[in-house]
């Protein structure tokens, strides 16, 4: 075992010490991509990959040959603008009815336990005095027969279908840049679905506040995530109030008058109240949209400025589209004042956001050295994030995240104050930091080259995509990804998954790499299934070594692979492979602890559970190729090979 992390990871990462007992853009010049990546001394088959490696999930097979035909400034440009078809991806989705749904019907069909609950009580489908005193299996299993009665289906179900639908448009949409983008913007406005509260509402949050914006103006996108509800319940935004004014205590008292005797209403009404004695200013929202969205922690902003700010966005809170609870009477309220009566006072209704101008702070405020008038209302939101999302701070903190994400861990500052010139340049456009930050020598340079670790995510579907292969089961992969460090959309800080190598690489981590490249050539994830001797058109190799030069080529295209392939070939013949990298796999430290709640999704040790692996073929030059054990095994070694581990 000494001897494969010897081959495997101590060139490569050096300080770790293993101890195992076993259309839309229009760059200055038509070839300004060209010209960069020729003054930096490479091939455009060479450009092709390294382009290729940072805007999408994975080469496949024949995808340099297309970027190259059609030149690779037109790929950049087809790329930033994201309109290819996507029949094959809507064809594999079509299962997921679940994810075009709205926030309102996820509620109503995916409901909250307490809910669930509150409605089987109601219904009389279950005795409230006997919920705590009955047997919980038994009152587990009559929730689950009041859920089979009214339709209503387990969140777990929502959120099987949410990571289905990531995972199969990673591997197959055609619109590549896009999906990677989505997901660094998500991670960049981070949301968690460990957060009960905001979790149903993490779907519709990608959906309709992350994916339209991720090649558009910063502004837009951040005005999108604030107003979402996954957001502002996640961040707390949406019970931050100036406080119980005078109008709410008469509406309070009317509602008094109306409730009189009846006891439902008497209990929704106190509901209601006991919320309002919780409420005041939350500045949860107001420090990360500054710390983590825009300005960065040293962005020359103070604690007054996060109060202040916070006193700026109260009233910005949710539609109560839920009709259980407090939800409802307020609602029911609000439909029979009327909204346009509520607009003519300050209300504003998008969507599912509502700005409620009676939990408005209406004194003056002062924020970053402006100051905004009293009785502002809902503008004073507007211009808070209109001023966040133009500031130079912002600038150099985007394009720093930017540049990390798709160049290198330390990027270097010239390339960060080019690309936050062009954010200011030209209003937080996007796609033309992105111009700037490809069309730039840096981002070609010697050092940006495969410098990149590869995320869990993104190793799993680098590798399914090198393979051409078939996912029919998106959720086995994500068991895998799970067990090499990333619970995708779990992470639980507002931070986001850190976006540098050193996060993701230990031992355990290195360890369950290998095991999961193994356990994919071997065949033995269910649901993901690859046709090796089809990627070879069916050739069969020499020898092992062979094998090795082959696959390494077909799966690292464009790179310099001689010492690669000297490190790795002692590992050829390695007897029973399989089962020492299992094993040292699962006596190793995790990658890191995953300190959210497991759910019904699967925990991680789900991901261990493989068939015994077969006898391996120890001898080099085998040509016995028929059953692809040896064959695995060579492909298994690159999957878990330090360059394959780098983008």
């Amino acid at each position: 075992m000494k001897t494969i992390i010897k081959y495997f990871y101590l060139p490569f990462f050096i300080g770790i010490t293993f101890i195992l007992s076993t259309s839309a853009i229009f760059p200055a010049k038509e070839d300004a991509i060209k010209n960069a990546y020729l003054k930096a001394g490479l091939t455009e088959r060479q450009a092709a990959a390294h382009l290729l490696s940072k805007f999408t999930f994975g080469i496949k097979p024949g995808d340099i040959d297309k970027a190259v035909a059609m030149s690779l400034n037109r790929w950049f440009t087809e790329q930033l603008d994201g309109k290819l078809k996507e029949d094959n991806l809507n064809d594999r989705l079509g299962y997921y009815d679940a994810l075009n749904l709205s926030n309102a019907q996820v509620a109503e069909q995916y409901p909250k336990g307490a809910k669930v609950l509150r409605m089987a009580i109601a219904d009389g489908f279950i005795n409230k005095d006997s919920v705590d005193k009955g047997d919980k299996q038994e009152y587990r299993k009559k929730i689950g027969e009041y859920m089979r009665t009214k339709g209503i289906k387990p969140q777990q179900d929502l959120y099987k279908q949410f990571l289905s639908h990531k995972i199969l448009a990673a591997t197959y949409s055609n619109n590549q840049m896009h999906e990677v983008l989505t997901d660094f913007w998500f991670n960049h406005f981070n949301v968690s679905l460990t957060k009960n509260d905001c979790a149903m509402y993490i779907p519709a949050y990608e959906r309709d506040a992350i994916r339209p914006n991720v090649t558009g103006k910063f502004e837009n996108l951040l005005v999108a995530t604030t107003k979402s509800p996954a957001m502002l319940f996640y961040l707390d935004n949406f019970n931050s109030s100036a406080g119980t004014t005078e109008t709410e205590n008469t509406m309070m008292q009317v509602m008094e008058k109306r409730a009189g005797d009846d006891k439902t209403k008497q209990a929704a009404l106190q509901k209601l109240k006991n919320a309002k004695k919780n409420q005041g200013i939350n500045e949860n929202y107001a420090r990360e949209v500054m710390e983590l969205h825009t300005l960065g922690v040293d962005g020359g902003y103070t604690q007054n400025d996060v109060t202040q700010a916070a006193k700026i966005l109260t009233g910005w809170t949710i539609y109560p589209f839920d009709e259980g609870g407090a939800g409802g009477a307020m609602k029911k309220q609000i439909e029979k004042v009327g909204k346009d009566k509520l607009e003519e006072r300050g209300f504003v209704f998008e969507g599912d956001f509502m700005f409620a101008m009676n939990r408005h702070d209406q004194e003056p405020k002062t924020f970053l050295g402006v100051k905004f008038d009293v009785n502002g209302g809902y503008a004073e939101g507007e211009k808070l994030l209109n001023m966040l999302a133009k500031n130079p701070a912002t600038a150099q903190f985007i394009a720093t995240k930017l540049a990390t994400r798709f160049v290198m861990d330390n990027p270097p500052k010239t390339l960060i104050d080019k690309m936050a010139k062009t954010f200011l340049d030209k209003d937080g456009d996007i796609k033309s930091v992105l111009t700037t930050m490809v069309t730039a020598p840096e981002f070609w340079s010697k050092q940006a080259l495969t410098e990149k670790t590869k995320s869990p995510f993104e190793l799993a579907i680098s590798t399914v995509r090198s393979l051409n292969a078939e996912v029919t089961e998106p959720l086995q992969l994500n068991n895998w990804i799970t067990k090499m460090g990333q619970k995708v959309y779990y992470y639980q800080a507002p931070t986001g998954f850190p976006d540098k190598g050193q996060y993701w690489i230990n031992t355990g981590s290195l360890l369950n790499r290998m095991n999961f490249g193994l356990a994919l050539a071997a065949q033995k994830i269910s649901g993901v299934k690859i046709d090796l001797a089809a990627l070879n058109n069916n050739k069969e190799p020499e020898s092992s070594e062979a094998a090795l030069e082959t696959y390494s080529k077909i799966m690292m295209p464009e790179r310099d692979l001689s010492a690669s392939i000297k490190r790795l070939t002692p590992l050829l013949t390695a007897p029973n492979l399989i089962e020492k990298v299992d094993k040292a796999a699962n006596n190793a430290p995790v990658a890191m602890k995953n300190t959210e709640d497991e759910n019904m999704m699967g925990t991680p040790a789900m991901a261990t559970k493989n068939k015994p692996a077969p006898k391996q073929n120890t001898t080099s030059n085998s040509k016995n190729f028929g059953n692809n054990t040896l064959l695995a095994q060579v492909v298994g070694v690159i999957i878990g090979s330090p360059e394959f581990q780098k983008r």
